[in-house]
């Protein structure tokens, strides 16, 4: 096969996962229960996971541009289905206190999200130069890709709508977010971790059976 060819078909297979990895968002940000899970006034998330296994497969572009349409999601659903912390993800949720919404509300939505994609691929990339361990480097980038998501959210909810969120959970912010990343930001972290070296494993071992038969 030339090399233009190859070329070619690698881009269109990129594509393709790419807007099979943003189906998969959509979905799970769209169905009740499964993406965004409701805990009080914070939400477990899973929506990440086709994030970091999107960037761990495709890179660190792709994975951000991932991270953007998780983003969306969040700030969509916070608009159109909003609970009690839909302010800090959209700002067109009115503040508690301040009687309109933040844009701020933009950066927690999307920036946390978008670097997801960027530290999982990263982390993968390092780790496997280093440890020669692809699955290894797998389970390190989809961990990381995960804390990324529960420390960014959390660190700029506090910094930026600390007090607002503390009126509505009715607890300080501290122990918000000791609470967060015990009950949600650990879990979420392995689960993730599990999942993606599941599918990563299965991906790659489809497409190089599928390169070998072309």
């Amino acid at each position: 096969m030339a090399k233009n060819d190859l070329n070619k078909k690698v881009n269109i297979r990129s594509l393709v996962l790419f807007a099979m990895f943003v189906a998969i968002i959509i979905i799970l940000g769209s169905v009740p229960m499964l993406g965004m899970i409701p805990i009080g006034v914070i939400n477990a998330t899973t929506i990440h996971i086709p994030v970091i296994i999107g960037a761990i497969m495709l890179g660190p572009k792709f994975g951000a541009a991932l991270g953007g349409v998780f983003g969306m999601v969040s700030f969509v659903k916070a608009t159109m289905n909003p609970n009690a912390s839909a302010f800090c993800f959209s700002p067109l949720i009115p503040v508690p206190g301040l009687g309109r919404g933040s844009f701020w509300a933009l950066i927690v939505a999307f920036v946390p999200r978008i670097l997801v994609g960027v530290v999982a691929y990263y982390v993968y990339a390092l780790v496997k130069k280093l440890s020669k361990n692809d699955v290894a480097a797998m389970g390190a980038g989809a961990f990381m890709g995960s804390v990324t998501n529960t420390v960014l959210v959390m660190g700029l909810i506090g910094l930026v709508f600390g007090d607002a969120y503390s009126q509505v959970a009715g607890k300080t912010f501290g122990v918000i977010l000791k609470s967060t990343v015990l009950v949600n930001g650990i879990p979420e972290a392995l689960v993730a971790t599990v999942i993606s070296v599941a599918v990563c494993k299965a991906l790659n071992a489809y497409l190089n059976r599928r390169n070998s038969d072309a």
